[in-house]
């Protein structure tokens, strides 16, 4: 059983900053890509940054120049680096994995870690 688990949410105020971190349970080498994704309350769950197995990076738009995704291979961990937070970056974080080959359907997911952006 895979697993991803997610720390380093929590409350911040607007301007502030905050380190996601997410361990697997296997070799990200064997996720590509691996990345983030969050979900508003309300909202339906959307990607924020992923990163490929050759360090390649994509970001939506509303987090580029603020948020930065990185990797440590030896560790099998993820990492989500938020500066500049808004209000509007209030959600549950997921790290999520996708084994290549294989249809959505088999990607793996975290339990989620809350942000909380205060005004």
């Amino acid at each position: 059983q895979v697993q991803l688990v997610e720390s380093g949410g929590g409350l911040v105020q607007a301007g502030g900053s905050l380190r996601l971190s997410c361990a697997a349970s296997i070799s990200i080498f064997r996720l590509n890509p691996i990345g983030w994704y969050r979900q508003a309350p309300g909202k339906q769950r959307e990607l924020v940054a992923t990163i490929a197995d050759g360090g390649r990076t994509n970001y939506v738009d509303f987090v580029k120049g603020r948020f930065t995704i990185s990797r440590d291979n030896a560790k099998n961990m993820v990492y989500l680096q938020m500066n500049s937070l808004k209000p509007e970056d209030t959600a549950v974080y997921y790290c999520y994995g996708h084994p290549p080959g294989m249809p959505a359907s088999y990607d793996y997911w975290g339990q989620g870690t809350q942000v909380t952006v205060s005004s």
